[in-house]
């Protein structure tokens, strides 16, 4: 694997790359020295992994890859993407450029052109087809993975490294993430997993970006233009003002302070948080004075982003022309056309339409993908200029700025506020600067009185985001890598995960100081060598002497018992060492120095092989107690040759995905959910996907459908806590409760109730009860798949009955 360094070099030096040159002429601005580097690895046959800032332009790589396998007859290339919208925007471009017949889309619930040679998917769309040995594998050539840095994410990143640990070894990998502090230690797993990859690492941004502190109404820089770029001083006017500033808001406070009765101090009420913070409307209009619009403002709260809306709503400010607000309403009508008129009214749709025509919009997981889609189309299109967003928006979608206001620097996290980090900051930042647009991007930090300029300056220079695997073997993964590999060579390839990878290099400097600390152990043991006897074993008894005869005098209070039983092994230690040869060596304390220094390293020591004995091989012990749970759940057997091999439910269990794959595997063996009907099923399967937002429950079952559906479901709740007592048997952390939150809701919307009253059943934004019913679909499907009779019949009515309104949309 070359250094990035290298790398650069060697594109230098001119070597013929009349690909790369082709492909660069094509594009409509300039190609920068990573993209082409990059795309010269590509085309000279390594892998690649680009590593650089959001809005660098990393996707050109990837669809340099797809050029090359569109200039062949037949090679194949797939795009994998984190989430549906980016694979929907995806496959928007790709047709632009190859056509609609040439590019497909896989999502989970979207089957496009499958067999296109240009196929767009969501990454577990791929992980799937790879454990199926799916026949669309076929002649393909290049994968790209786009956001690749996602592997970290807690609940799906083990799928990014399943797809490149089980990719044909022929397929390159074009792996693109965000930048991150250790690209070359990443890089150096995917050269070894994958073979021959290079990677390339850009720390510059396209368009530069300007760090504003706004105070008082005016935009100050953040860093002294003074300095150089490098050394990131702190603005001295800024430093100055802000300690004006917190002198006079402490002046007043003081000032305001009067006695009140028997002495007590009473306060004036003053507002000096707000003294120097203007409103967002008034933010608005600096903006657009400036000319920094169009602009997003990053609210950590969905509802924050709703008011925000609102509070502009009520200013009355309006960012369009007439002929703006026409092409606003042709756009918002052709994307929504297929919503029913019923459904409007209660969706806030007509007061959502007038805050668009003034150029307005929230974006938030809590809207409606229909609304959520249009905002971007608008905004792309510079038709609507200001969007408050939480922070889900600078994960992927591509919707450049030219400005970027962050309101403030902590957000909640569920349990307390806690700091955003510096890999967040950049993330969110990265949004501003629209390249071939700007000459620069601004980003804007509003001032309150708890801000620290430097401590922003250190948030804004730093750029640690540290890469770090999520991987864990589930049930899914152990009964589709036995069946294709046995159990000895899955748990080798579990071994080559870039979770082992860095455990073990975790280990590397501990490993080095063990093998440090048993040279001086070697010296200790030499030194105290005595030609009277053995003095390491002397020292031994000496020393368990000295800690229980400390034990002793502590403990006086013992148990008379366990006291005897103490002074018993003391008598018997004295007799030992008075007995030994050591014991009457003229040497012996000389000796005792070097063995207490002996014992003391050797503690150390022991400490530090356990450290690496509890994180080598800790992917496939994992493994091993994932794979004795199936064996004692009998999906797993051992045959007369003593291989590993799956049963006829370990088959069923290879095709469900999921975090409870072994409870829904149960419950279909079982035979639970067979005297469900088509809403109950659906009722059922939601409490097996909702997982309640910190701080909520899971879902009381007053209200819940009666009959067949509360049977169903205690049973399936018995079996949980039956598999969770049996998995923490055997070290495994277990899962959730099912989750009866949405239950009576998707029973209702299955019967066919209208939307108001299943999103007041539900409580949920209609959004939200998109996300989860389409997830429910998504496990309706894999029962309908994989269970036997009228049970699959069941759960294919199920699927039917809530794929309808808002549910079934798709904006493709």
């Amino acid at each position: 694997m070359s250094s990035p360094s290298e790398i650069s070099a060697g594109a230098a030096a001119g070597r013929p790359h009349p690909l790369t040159r082709s492909f660069a002429a094509l594009q409509r601005f300039a190609l920068d020295p990573f993209q082409i580097a990059a795309c010269e690895a590509l085309e000279d046959g390594h892998g690649v992994l680009v590593a650089a800032p959001t809005g660098a332009g990393k996707t050109i790589v990837g669809e340099f890859a797809i050029h090359l396998a569109m200039l062949t007859s037949r090679d194949k290339a797939f795009y994998t993407t984190p989430m549906k919208a980016l694979s929907n925007q995806k496959f928007r471009e790709l047709q632009d450029v190859y056509g609609a017949d040439n590019v497909g889309l896989l999502t989970g619930d979207t089957n496009i052109n499958a067999g296109a040679r240009v196929v767009v998917m969501t990454t577990e769309v791929l992980r799937n087809m790879l454990y199926a040995d799916s026949p669309a594998l076929q002649d393909l050539r290049y994968v790209v993975m786009d956001e690749v840095h996602y592997l970290a994410d807690r609940f799906r990143g083990a799928v990014w490294e399943e797809v490149i640990i089980h990719l044909p070894t022929e397929v390159k990998v074009v792996a693109l993430s965000a930048t991150v502090s250790n690209a070359e230690e990443f890089g150096d797993w995917l050269d070894t997993v994958r073979g021959d990859t290079e990677v390339i690492v850009s720390e510059i941004r396209p368009v530069p970006l300007e760090q504003h502190v706004l105070f008082r109404g005016d935009l100050i820089p953040l860093f002294d233009e003074r300095s150089s770029a490098a050394a990131h001083e702190v603005n001295r006017e800024l430093l100055r003002q802000g300690r004006s500033a917190l002198y006079e808001n402490n002046r007043r406070t003081q000032h305001g302070k009067s006695q009140g009765r028997r002495g007590k101090p009473t306060y004036q009420r003053h507002s000096t948080a707000r003294a120097d913070r203007l409103d967002r409307s008034d933010v608005i209009r600096l903006l657009e004075r400036d000319s920094l619009l169009p602009a997003i403002f990053f609210i950590f709260s969905r509802v924050g982003c709703d008011a925000a809306v609102a509070q502009t709503r009520r200013s009355g400010i309006r960012l369009t022309t007439g002929e703006e607000r026409a092409e606003i309403r042709r756009v918002v009508e052709a994307r929504t056309r297929s919503l029913p008129d019923e459904d409007l009214g209660v969706l806030g749709y007509f007061e959502w339409l007038n805050d668009l025509e003034r150029g307005v919009a929230a974006h938030h997981a809590g809207m409606l993908p229909a609304f959520k889609e249009t905002v971007e189309e608008l905004f792309q299109r510079k038709l609507v200029k200001v969007v408050f967003a939480t922070e889900t928006l600078a994960l992927g979608i591509n919707m450049p700025a030219r400005t970027v206001v962050l309101e403030k620097l902590e957000k909640f996290n569920g349990e307390a506020r806690v700091a955003i980090t510096s890999g967040e900051y950049t993330q969110l930042t990265g949004r501003a600067g629209r390249r071939g647009i700007d000459v620069e991007g601004h980003a804007v930090i509003q001032w309150n009185d708890a801000l620290d300029p430097q401590s922003v300056a250190a948030l804004a220079s730093r750029r640690t985001y540290p890469l770090n695997s999520s991987f864990r073997p589930t049930y899914n993964m152990a009964v589709n890598l036995i069946d294709q590999f046995g159990r000895g060579r899955a748990r080798e390839i579990l071994e080559s995960s870039f979770a082992q990878f860095q455990a073990d290099r975790s280990v590397v400097g501990v490993a080095a100081k063990v093998r440090e600390a048993e040279e001086s152990l070697a010296g200790y043991r030499s030194a105290m060598t005595c030609d009277r006897g053995d003095f390491l074993q002397y020292s031994s008894i000496r020393r368990e002497l000295s800690d229980l005869e400390k034990q002793n005098r502590a403990d006086v209070t013992a148990p008379r018992g366990k006291r005897e039983k103490r002074l018993k092994r003391i008598a018997s230690l004295r007799t030992a060492m008075q007995r030994h040869a050591c014991n009457s060596c003229p040497d012996r304390e000389a000796h005792a120095r070097w063995a207490e220094r002996y014992w003391k390293l050797k503690r150390d020591v022991d400490r530090m092989r356990k450290q690496i004995a509890t994180r080598t091989g800790t992917v496939a012990r994992v493994f091993d107690r994932v794979v004795d749970v199936l064996e004692i759940m009998d999906y797993v057997r051992t045959d007369d040759d003593g291989q590993a091999v799956i049963t006829d439910a370990g088959a069923r269990m290879q095709r469900i995905y999921g975090e409870r794959d072994l409870l829904v595997a149960e419950c279909l063996r079982t035979g639970l959910w067979r005297n469900l009907d088509a809403p109950s099923l659906a009722a059922l399967a939601s409490t097996l996907v909702y997982e309640p937002r910190r701080g909520e429950e899971g879902g009381s079952e007053r209200g819940l459908p009666r009959g067949a559906f509360r049977i169903a479901l205690t049973e399936t709740q018995k079996l949980w806590a039956e598999l969770d007592d049996l998995e923490r048997d055997h070290q495994l952390p277990g899962s959730e409760p099912p989750a009866t939150g949405i239950a009576q809701a998707m029973h209702s919307w299955a019967r066919g109730a209208l939307l108001d009253r299943v999103l007041d059943e539900a409580d949920l934004a209609a959004g939200d009860f998109v996300r989860w019913t389409k997830q429910t679909i998504d496990l309706l499907d894999q029962i309908g798949m994989v269970a036997d009779g009228e049970l699959a019949t069941t759960a294919r009515r199920a699927l039917d009955a809530i794929r309808r309104g808002i549910v079934a949309y798709t904006g493709l």
